[in-house]
């Protein structure tokens, strides 16, 4: 049996961006307990389930139209069937939860709602304007919880820093709406706009958290310059290729994104070591696709 359609399923250079996500949620934590938690490694392993299961199950629930739109991904072609898709993306889903309670109840409780939300926007959201770009959303803010909940404390007082994610996830959805037809330049400018708003933010983080501007901000600028060159680019043309690679670029800027958080709240040593895992991302990015 070949692996490379299974793994095509995984969108495996996004799953590397959902390891950021605990990184981050896990340098938060530190900053409050004032240690690292060795529990780390079973939300990194939790989130790789959460997330790789998410995305088996969007091509299983997008199987009619990937036959038209995307006939050469590994379902429509029938490279993979959809009993083992179904199978695989059940058994992704249940495993991060699983080692997301070996954790604490809370962390396991945080992954089920994760798992939820993601089957919720597979199935149904993702095809409404309104609550596509917020569950999708939702889940990524759902992911750096899961993080932060290495910390019961840190979690109380930042649970609001889910809002991060959850606006940008937001914009990346927005501008994804044109990958196969075009015409989506006011749908692009407005997750401009978002991304602004986000980085707005991050630049006041250090008013109201722990947080320390100056280690954050080189991540801030490159997150944010990575997007604004790729928005730009597809609003001036405004054509499938060009949105594919703005929502590609998006979806990858979510490390540095994560290593602005872990430099503010940890320095920029914890910034560093989540931003390498963005050559991993990129070198994945080369031979499975990320949308």
């Amino acid at each position: 049996m070949a692996l490379r359609p299974f793994l095509s399923l995984l969108r495996p250079a996004n799953l590397v961006t959902a390891v950021a996500d605990i990184l981050a949620g896990a340098s938060v934590a530190a900053a409050c307990s004032g240690a690292w938690d060795d529990q780390v490694g079973w939300l990194a392993l939790a989130t790789l389930g959460l997330y790789g299961g998410g995305v088996v199950f969007n091509d299983v629930f997008d199987l009619d139209l990937d036959r038209v739109e995307r006939p050469e991904r590994a379902l429509p072609s029938g490279q993979v069937t959809l009993a083992q898709a179904t199978l695989l993306g059940g058994l992704l889903l249940l495993a991060g939860v699983g080692l997301s309670l070996i954790v604490s109840p809370t962390s396991g409780a945080i992954a089920l709602v994760v798992a939820a939300l993601t089957l919720v926007y597979d199935a149904k959201a993702k095809h409404h304007a309104f609550f596509g770009p917020l569950v999708m959303g939702m889940c990524r803010g759902g992911n750096l919880l899961l993080g932060i909940s290495l910390s019961i404390a840190a979690l109380q007082d930042y649970w609001w820093l889910a809002f991060i994610p959850i606006v940008f996830i937001g914009a990346i959805t927005l501008t994804s709406r044109g990958e196969v037809g075009g015409r989506n330049r006011a749908s692009i400018q407005l997750a401009l706009g978002l991304d602004t708003a986000v980085a707005l933010a991050l630049l006041s983080l250090s008013r109201w958290t722990v947080a320390d501007l100056w280690p954050a901000l080189p991540f801030l600028l490159l997150w944010y310059g990575m997007n604004l060159r790729a928005k730009v680019a597809a609003i001036r043309d405004n054509r499938p290729p060009l949105i594919k690679g703005a929502v590609k670029t998006g979806v990858i800027s979510l490390i540095p994104l994560n290593a602005c958080l872990a430099a503010g709240f940890m320095g920029w040593p914890a910034g560093l070591a989540v931003l390498a895992l963005l050559p991993v991302s990129f070198g994945l990015a080369r031979y499975f696709s990320v949308t």
